[in-house]
């Protein structure tokens, strides 16, 4: 027996005071209306109306329990409204996740647009290099970089995610600027220390780069510091020490203002792949749909791609 169907059921006899009218309004059979009473109160255990030939009439017992169904009803309606309300008006925390240099750097600058059109959701941001679980920890989205390996998720692709070979005008002033990858060999090289495993740990020995005739030259590099945060390969690159590669989201004012230039832009660096990354249950939330078209919006989209 469906209990909240025979609530209504018993409800609805009640108030038209007749099994018939009830039908009626129910779209039910007077048999099937019928039915439904003598299951609920079968559940009880007590009677729920007085039933004659001409008419009916509620039991102690029956008025009490109507009285407490009419409640019960009236809180299911409100909690199924407050659904649909959630579903038509985003709220609530969004929490996304991101590599440490794009969240600082490219989405935290760009959060007021999407906050301007969801005043009421507050964004829970994690910026980690770690592969979080959305799943398991709870993430709404995550914008996640390199090759994907997430056949749980959809992934909507980005714009690449570009690097620039630059220097400070001191350090290029004292040792002079590069004019081809070889020239690398002669320069202090700042390296970026990737995790254990991570596909780009290559770069920590040497730096590729596609040529202006389109074949690739790989060069051995090494200098006199590696560090694992890239605002701090940034500050080692603006103090002086050397070249450094690094993401063109995090250079791009300081090359504008001059503290940084960039170098050996014949020949193209390399590019990661980037992609939005959500939970397919999760894509009916008016917060997270919201977030998507923001993403796509801000920093470019293509066709999505099942993950």
């Amino acid at each position: 027996m469906d209990l909240h169907q025979a609530m209504q059921v018993f409800v609805a006899v009640v108030d038209a005071g007749s099994l018939t009218t009830a039908g009626q309004r129910l779209e039910m059979s007077t048999t099937m209306v019928g039915n439904h009473l003598r299951a609920l109160e079968q559940r009880l255990g007590l009677p729920l109306l007085n039933r004659t030939t001409r008419r009916q009439s509620l039991t102690p017992f029956g008025a009490q329990y109507h009285a407490r169904c009419v409640d019960i009803l009236g809180q299911i309606d409100a909690a199924e409204r407050l659904a649909e309300d959630a579903q038509a008006s985003p709220g609530g925390t969004l929490r996304i996740t991101a590599t440490p240099a794009f969240g600082a750097e490219a989405l935290m600058p760009r959060l007021p647009d999407y906050l301007a059109l969801q005043p009421a959701v507050q964004v829970d941001v994690v910026l980690t290099d770690r592969l979080v679980d959305l799943v398991d920890e709870g993430f709404d989205a995550a914008l996640r970089l390199g090759t994907l390996n997430t056949p749980r998720l959809v992934a909507r692709r980005l714009r690449d995610y570009g690097l620039s070979l630059c220097a400070s005008p001191d350090y290029l002033a004292r040792r002079g600027e590069p004019q081809q990858p070889q020239d690398l060999a002669a320069h202090d090289c700042l390296v970026f220390t990737y995790p254990a495993g991570t596909e780009w740990r290559w770069t920590e020995q040497q730096w590729r780069f596609a040529a202006p005739d389109g074949g690739e030259v790989a060069v051995p590099v090494r200098g006199p510091v590696s560090v694992n945060h890239a605002q701090a390969l940034r500050r080692a690159a603006l103090a002086g020490l050397g070249l450094a590669m690094l993401p063109e989201v995090m250079v791009a004012d300081d090359v504008a203002q001059g503290r940084l230039r960039p170098l050996l832009q014949p020949y193209a660096l390399p590019r990661r792949p980037m992609h939005l990354l959500y939970a397919p249950e999760r894509q009916r939330s008016p917060k997270l749909q919201g977030f998507i078209a923001f993403a796509l919006r801000a920093f470019g989209g293509g066709a999505g791609v099942e993950g």
